[in-house]
């Protein structure tokens, strides 16, 4: 700094020196100062300066290795979702296979129960058929039993007169008696 201090001194004139004015030149003013700011910045900033590079460079590193690390995650984590989704699916389709075949199985279920109701239903009507009958036939028995015990009715009370009357029952009484005849 003194060689350039002494430069500034000695290349002005010692009028100037000696003298206190402003100089007007605005060229050479400027001139001068800037190279005494940038050689004071030079000089005194050129720690303060490195310090702060220094700092910005171990932020933005730090800043990158950050982001590369949460990257890394993501990747593992992209990963591990694939992984689970393709789990997901491999078990949604072992479901979906599982509930076809389960469905089937109950089908096939539903219809023989349904073919076994449907012949239990056809022995039931076949047996209330028969039974019906059954009892149609009675029916028809006793009502033809009844028809022709009246009918016998009205033609023996038709036929028989006093004499026919008093004949049979000489006739059962003679049986009786030979039956006990007989018996003893």
């Amino acid at each position: 700094m003194n060689s350039e201090t002494y430069w500034i001194i000695s290349s002005n004139n010692w009028d100037l020196a000696e003298s206190f004015g402003f100089n007007t030149n605005i060229l050479e003013t400027n001139l001068i100062n800037l190279a005494v700011v940038i050689g004071v910045l030079v000089y005194f900033g050129k720690g303060v300066l490195t310090t702060i590079l220094n700092n910005r460079k171990e932020t933005i590193l730090s800043t990158i290795r950050d982001a590369e690390e949460r990257y890394q995650e993501a990747i593992d984590k992209l990963n591990q979702a694939r992984t689970q989704l393709e789990q997901a699916k491999a078990k949604a389709e072992e479901i979906r296979v599982n509930g076809i075949l389960q469905m089937e199985r109950e089908k096939q279920e539903l219809i023989k129960a349904a073919d076994e109701d449907s012949k239990r239903l056809e022995e039931a009507k076949n047996l209330t058929i028969r039974f019906a009958e059954q009892k149609a036939i009675v029916q028809i028995r006793q009502q033809i039993s009844r028809l022709t015990v009246k009918r016998a009715l009205e033609i023996i009370n038709s036929r028989l007169n006093l004499d026919l009357h008093a004949r049979m029952i000489d006739y059962h009484i003679g049986l009786f008696k030979a039956m006990k005849t007989s018996a003893e």
